[in-house]
């Protein structure tokens, strides 16, 4: 039996691999093609590095400067956990809180929408002006910006359990807080999971936003030192890191969202 299982296993993960090979092997090649094209552009029309370097020279600087690129990717990504990390758990319990109370519906949603409504790059030297030039205002940037659509999206998920469920839970003696464990979180999460893939890549710019107005690390003010010095294998190997981290950090939720919503997984296999 333990053969059979053995063998088994190895045969299904090469299957799966295969699969997704197969499923995205349009998507790879068209990638190949896009930085091929870029290649043989730059050098058949002779474009001046430091207007737009090929592939290749990005690569090499990032090689050559792989030191310098962690360094400031390691002071991003950490504004950029800390934002999210506020937004996931500030934004989540107010998103309870207007959906359990009208009153503070009323008055919370409006406060929140005129914030979402402000520029973020406007506000960055207010917080630098309250916060100083340390980590808190690239931090409260990423966090500000993310917060709004994990709120939104918490709320519409939560909202969007049956009333009929919850009449019936109610009816057979479940407390509200039974209610809201079993009928309307289960509801809202692939919601709320929809609301921190967005908040994720908006917490991803906000850091970079507040490193272009104050800074001293961070792949944003290794751009800007970038392009003071005309740089641009450099500001463009920023940009790539800041790419990988965002696609990174979104991957990362996406696989949480599958480990907690295995149910939603299977109905997307069966779908397709």
């Amino acid at each position: 039996m333990a053969d059979v299982l053995q063998q088994t296993l190895p045969d299904e993960r090469t299957s799966r691999s295969r699969a997704w090979f197969s499923q995205n092997l349009p998507v790879i090649a068209i990638v190949i093609a896009l930085f091929l094209g870029w290649e043989l552009a730059v050098r058949l029309l002779n474009v001046a590095e430091y207007v737009l370097p090929a592939p290749s020279v990005i690569i090499a600087k990032m090689v050559s400067s792989w030191e310098l690129l962690l360094v400031n990717a390691w002071a991003t990504t950490l504004e950029i956990l800390l934002g999210f990390g506020m937004s996931v758990f500030i934004g989540i319990p107010l998103a309870v809180l207007v959906v359990y109370s009208r009153v503070f519906e009323r008055v919370a949603f409006p406060l929140m929408v005129s914030l979402q409504t402000i520029p973020k790059v406007a506000l960055a030297p207010i917080l630098v002006m309250w916060l100083g030039y340390g980590i808190m205002p690239k931090v409260m940037v990423a966090f500000l910006i993310s917060f709004f659509p994990i709120v939104i999206n918490a709320v519409i998920g939560m909202r969007s359990a049956e009333k009929e469920m919850i009449y019936l839970a109610q009816s057979m003696g479940a407390s509200e807080l039974t209610t809201f464990l079993k009928i309307r979180l289960p509801k809202a999460l692939p919601s709320i999971f929809g609301g921190l893939k967005v908040g994720i890549g908006q917490a991803v710019v906000g850091a970079t936003v507040g490193e272009f107005i104050a800074a001293e690390k961070g792949l944003g003010y290794l751009q800007l030192i970038s392009q003071v010095r005309l740089d641009t294998p450099l500001l463009f190997a920023a940009v790539v890191m800041l790419s990988l981290i965002g696609v990174t950090l979104f991957n990362i939720i996406a696989w949480l969202e599958r480990v907690c919503l295995p149910w939603s997984r299977l109905r997307t296999e069966t779908d397709s």
